[in-house]
């Protein structure tokens, strides 16, 4: 493993009188032959944070954070940055994210104990070149298997992050759960309604991704399935986990409403999962209040719309995932009028292509799927068409701006549906995108609505 650590780990490592360990992702990784650009790079030891601090500096590092009540300190050179902790156990109340006590120890094994997974608990002494392996992870991560470092009701009761954590790393890794893992996490589900939302959201989004990290096919679709196994998912999506078993037309779907969420996010483009995710929210409280789905595109963009506030999801990120939700269902059956189209491609034309490949996941989730999405195919041609036509497609595409309507004669008030409704007319090749004939249509418009 020495061979694929920087020089300046290994030079820290040599002025340390004491062992200094790699551990975590970045052993399990090395031991389970998963390769990824961004490599954890946590490191430990006995020793305290001042005298590490110390011998870092003098190896060149810079400290970016100290934090003394876990012996924590942020550390980086020539770009590399690594996160040192002194060895310690930690003691929790119960559901708790953040330990009540800490303390320092030079015993790897209790070190080792405050972890969470057996696999991300095996330590390598950089100086001497060997593994030290207190619980048995090296095992584990052989017949890539999660299991807890203590027993699991109690691992699980002492942060409910590591119900997210364990959803995640199994995604990413590939690696399955024991049984007692599994029955400890559903012992445990409620406590992830104690963890901070912004914490919540971002081991969702790892989950989301998680085949981007090791290049494991379908990995996110597999954590999801262990979010709702283990029983989290009902406490952090509970508009989601409503759609189990909840039966869909069979001449549409394969699944029911929850599993073929889950598989829209299997086919997703990495752009758009948080919309797969959310796309059909508006299902099961339709069926719940109205007996069926009509309206469930409008109902999930406004559940969508809360469920990214619950879990501080950047607004404006938010705004556009609601916005897909709302807009997914259209021209499902392709009998839209084209003339129709090509104002809904204008009008939503900041979404487009995000919106074609959520129809697309959509699509392949509904019968495992992945030819082209009749309704994809009929909106691409269109919009082809209309580039081929020279329509513009923004009001910064007009060959008109709304300097030039004044000049026209064209009120201050009445510029912005002037400008709109040109937009439209060349869309629908009624005009072309000419700075002369916009301005007679602008006229004819401004004058016949007189």
């Amino acid at each position: 493993m020495k061979n694929v650590l920087s020089q300046n780990l290994i030079s820290l490592a040599e002025i340390c009188p004491y062992p200094l360990y790699v551990v975590g992702g970045r052993v399990r990784d090395f031991l389970g032959g998963l390769k990824t650009e961004k490599p954890d790079c946590d490191i430990c030891a006995p020793a305290d944070t001042g005298d590490f601090i110390s011998r870092a500096k003098s190896a060149g590092f810079k400290i970016n954070a100290v934090y003394k009540h876990t012996g924590t300190v942020k550390i980086e050179k020539n770009g590399e940055e690594y996160e040192f902790s002194s060895f310690r156990s930690d003691e929790y109340i119960r559901g708790v994210h953040t330990p009540y006590k800490t303390f320092f120890t030079n015993d790897i094994s209790l070190d080792a104990r405050r972890r969470d997974f057996k696999c991300n608990a095996v330590y390598y002494d950089i100086y001497a070149g060997q593994f030290n392996d207190p619980l048995g992870g090296i095992a584990d991560i052989k017949a890539k298997k999660l299991s807890t470092v203590a027993a699991a009701d109690k691992v699980f009761g002492e942060d409910g992050l590591r119900l997210m954590r364990l959803a995640r790393i199994a995604a990413q890794t590939g690696f399955k759960p024991d049984k007692d893992c599994m029955q400890g996490a559903k012992n445990n589900a409620r406590l992830i309604s104690d963890i901070a939302p912004e914490r919540i959201y971002s081991e969702l989004n790892g989950i989301l991704n998680a085949d981007l990290k090791y290049g494991i096919k379908g990995a996110q679709y597999e954590g999801l399935k262990i979010l709702k196994e283990s029983g989290v998912l009902a406490f952090i999506l509970p508009e989601l986990a409503v759609g189990d078993k909840m039966q869909q037309r069979a001449d549409f779907h394969n699944h029911d409403v929850l599993e073929h969420t889950f598989r829209s996010v299997k086919y997703a483009d990495k752009s758009i999962r948080l919309a797969a995710l959310l796309h059909d929210a508006g299902k099961p409280y339709c069926m719940i209040n109205y007996g069926k789905y009509h309206n469930h595109d409008t109902e999930g963009a406004r559940i969508a719309l809360d469920i990214c506030a619950r879990l501080r999801v950047p607004k404006k990120f938010a705004e556009k995932v609601s916005a897909l939700v709302g807009l997914h269902m259209y021209d499902l059956d392709c009998k839209t009028k084209e003339s129709k189209v090509r104002r809904f491609i204008v009008k939503n034309y900041e979404y487009f292509e995000e919106l074609m490949l959520l129809k697309q996941a959509d699509y392949s989730a509904c019968k495992d799927d992945l030819s082209p999405a009749p309704t994809v195919v009929k909106m691409r041609a269109i919009l082809g068409d209309m580039k081929k036509e020279g329509a513009p497609l923004t009001l910064k595409e007009l060959a008109v701006k709304g300097g030039d309507l004044i000049s026209a004669g064209v009120e201050k008030a009445r510029i912005g549906e002037t400008l709109e409704f040109l937009l439209y007319e060349c869309a629908l090749a009624h005009v072309a995108n000419e700075r002369e004939a916009l301005l007679n249509c602008a006229v004819r418009f401004v004058n016949g609505c007189k």
